[in-house]
């Protein structure tokens, strides 16, 4: 089955862009657009497509309250992937906890946006180092400091360690390496740790981890 995409962006010219890079793929159609948020929270619920690409900046309702509309929903009617540009948005850590599964820089190379919807699509969290390294930031300019919440008693030693070093940015293959364990283990940890924490995917266990004080920005 095709993976059914929605395009949220208020230029015309950059959701053309997008269909064409998207509709030449076989297992991937492009079911809908939309130019501002509402009209995109709208869709989603009638649409209910796999994947939405989501601008940030756009009129009316933003594409970060478009993303917790959507995510608030059990279940969401889509998963969210956030369309930004690191020189002049600042909004990584806020659409992550809206509930977005992952980013794409806008001036990404077509294989990456490709590959991106197929990732998300899938289940996958999609973070880049430099979403990681934004969210520490935040968290760095944070006065208070979160206390380690009791709920982490609930995982093994392994699985806060896998947990730590996903907030760290490290990917699967990189973690694996590190623990000389194979990658098919460090996701079962994952699976399990997400389970008892009831988080949806890897960008929430990072933010779950930062605010529940397993990790202190450095």
């Amino acid at each position: 089955m095709s993976i059914r995409v929605l395009l949220a962006d208020d230029q015309q010219l950059v959701r053309t862009g997008f269909r064409l890079i998207l509709s030449a793929e076989p297992d991937i159609e492009v079911v809908g657009e939309a130019g501002d948020g509402a009209t995109t929270v709208r869709n989603a619920r009638r649409i209910r497509p796999d994947v939405t690409l989501m601008d940030v900046r756009m009129p009316g309702m933003d594409g970060i309250t478009a993303t917790r509309q959507l995510t608030a929903q059990t279940p969401p009617p889509t998963r969210v992937l956030v369309l930004t540009t690191f020189d002049v948005d600042s909004y990584v850590y806020d659409a992550l906890r809206a509930g977005a599964s992952g980013f794409l820089l806008k001036n990404a190379p077509p294989e990456e946006l490709i590959r991106a919807v197929r990732l998300i699509a899938a289940g996958e969290a999609l973070l880049d180092p430099a979403v990681t390294l934004r969210v520490i930031e935040e968290f760095a300019r944070t006065p208070e400091r979160p206390t380690e919440s009791a709920e982490l008693t609930r995982l093994t030693d392994r699985e806060r360690e896998v947990l730590l070093l996903v907030a760290r940015g490290l990917s699967n293959a990189e973690i694996a390496a590190g623990l000389f364990v194979s990658e098919a283990t460090i996701k079962s940890h994952m699976a399990r740790l997400l389970a008892k924490l009831m988080l949806r995917d890897r960008a929430q266990a990072i933010v779950y981890a930062y605010e529940n004080g397993l990790v202190v920005p450095r």
